[in-house]
């Protein structure tokens, strides 16, 4: 049976923890499984724009001495109006995973339906898992510990902020998010967070005030107020979100040694300053490369050769 990641709630607790130790390992000796993927094709279709996940995929397949085939709609019949259904019939007959980068996250679960290999979502507009990932072993790389864990996110309760919700639930860790009225997390992801914690000893917490927010977290966290498909409400949302731009104003009464983060791409002067993410506590290209190492992991994870 294929294994799929459409969510981070794809895994446990344990098998979570076990990516990213395999991540680690990875990093630190790139040569480790590096004939995992020998002899087998990846197919990456993106159907939105992208820089670190095609990137971060086409070179860890690659680096697994894997082949992968990077698409973009326009290159499939997906373009001419083939079902998602009948597309991950024939891929699975030429290649062994298949990751897909869209819009809605029933495309994603259509596809896994419909395919027999591995699906990957490299991002919806429901999740961003893959990046979860990556996000948890940078923490991991400079705390030392997630447990325990103060992460704060400011900004758009979007698909990042559903799949930290997720992640740091699973990781013991205490996730506090922060959005303008009308902007919060989807109710039954904070909700399963909320019940992940419970078991795990984390905590949730959902609320509108970013300074309070902020006040003594390890980590602070962002995200572009408009996110792909969402440009013509931009310069509302700019308006809207203002009090919650990452600044010295909420790293200030964050822990002392506070991290950092963001996704990426930012919109610098928007969501998060220039200050903030060029300064001392910025992690943010940690994450980027770790997108790398977590990617690589998780494929050799859904092979099952660890």
């Amino acid at each position: 049976m294929a294994r799929d990641y459409l969510s981070v709630d794809d895994l446990s607790e344990a098998e979570l923890a076990q990516v990213l130790d395999l991540a680690a390992r990875m990093k630190a000796d790139p040569r480790l499984h590096g004939e995992a993927l020998a002899g087998k094709a990846a197919a990456l279709i993106f159907e939105k724009s992208s820089t670190r996940t095609r990137v971060s995929f086409e070179v860890g397949v690659a680096q697994l001495g894997g082949y992968p085939l990077a698409l973009s709609s326009s290159d499939l019949q997906l373009g001419r109006g083939e079902t998602i259904e009948d597309t991950g019939r024939v891929l699975s007959r030429y290649v062994d995973v298949i990751v897909l980068r869209t819009f809605e996250q029933d495309r994603l679960e259509v596809l896994a339906r419909a395919a027999d290999v591995p699906v990957v979502n490299s991002l919806s507009d429901f999740e961003h898992p893959c990046q979860a990932l990556a996000d948890l072993l940078t923490i991991r790389e400079h705390r030392g510990t997630l447990a325990g864990t103060v992460l704060t996110y400011v900004g758009d309760g979007n698909n990042v902020a559903h799949s930290l919700l997720l992640a740091g639930a699973k990781a013991a860790m205490t996730v506090r998010v922060a959005t303008p009225p009308g902007f919060a997390p989807i109710p039954q992801v904070v909700e399963r967070a909320a019940e992940i914690a419970r078991a795990t000893g984390g905590s949730i917490e959902v609320g509108t005030d970013a300074v309070l927010a902020a006040t003594g977290a390890h980590v602070l966290y962002t995200d572009v107020w408009a996110s792909m498909g969402q440009e013509a409400e931009a310069e509302e949302r700019a308006l809207v979100f203002q009090p919650f731009q990452l600044d010295q104003r909420l790293i200030d009464v964050a822990d002392a040694d506070v991290l950092v983060m963001h996704c990426l791409p930012a919109h610098r002067g928007e969501e998060i300053s220039d200050a903030a993410i060029d300064g001392p506590h910025a992690v943010v290209f940690d994450q980027a490369e770790n997108r790398l190492h977590t990617q690589k992991a998780l494929l050799v994870f859904l092979f099952g050769l660890v």
